[in-house]
């Protein structure tokens, strides 16, 4: 039996399980899920452009079926910026759900508009082939950018760091702020 495309019968680990009517009974619609991983640096260039790192920039264009299009939106928590391709739009409504089922089960308040409004407010923006792209500046605001930029991966995304602002992250961020900091001086001392 020839089975549906984008459907699978048992264990799938490196994916992630989607309810489809197309898989028929039994099946489930497979999606390949995207992690990032790993951190790198931009120094504000030319046309106050960032470069995206190389292997975020090969991730962010899988996720955006080919495009060179980086979603970008001020982290809820943290006064960074997240960044991620088209593709995780998919899983925003299904984050809202677990998020309510959990501030339910807590006995806490959910404000699902509120939450809504914070994950679906992010910008698309374009990017070369060298990874050049141009923050909006009203998220460069909200973030305190200024002339370098810290990314660091965090799984479904990754955040964008003004080097002041991470500094200012208490404990359990020693290794990130360690990380950024020699970044930032290669950065620096290789721009001289």
């Amino acid at each position: 039996m020839g089975w549906p495309r984008n459907c699978a019968a048992g264990r799938g680990e490196a994916f992630a399980v989607l309810d489809s009517p197309f898989c028929g009974l039994g099946l489930v619609e497979v999606r390949q899920s995207l992690s990032y991983s790993g951190q790198g640096f931009s120094l504000r260039g030319e046309k106050n452009r960032f470069v995206l790192p190389s292997a975020f920039r090969k991730a962010v264009r899988e996720s955006s079926q080919g495009n060179r299009t980086l979603c970008i939106g001020k982290h809820d928590r943290w006064n960074c910026l997240t960044g991620f391709g088209l593709s995780r739009k998919d899983d925003l409504a299904a984050q809202i759900d677990r998020e309510e089922t959990l501030a339910f089960q807590a006995g806490r308040e959910f404000d699902r508009d509120l939450r809504a409004m914070q994950l679906y407010g992010f910008s698309e923006v374009p990017f070369d082939d060298s990874g050049r792209f141009v923050i909006p500046d009203h998220l460069l605001r909200l973030a305190n950018v200024g002339d370098g930029l810290f990314f660091r991966a965090n799984g479904s995304f990754f955040t964008l760091w003004n080097p002041d602002e991470l500094n200012r992250m208490g404990a359990g961020w020693e290794e990130a702020q360690a990380a950024c900091a020699g970044f930032q001086r290669e950065a620096v001392e290789g721009r001289k």
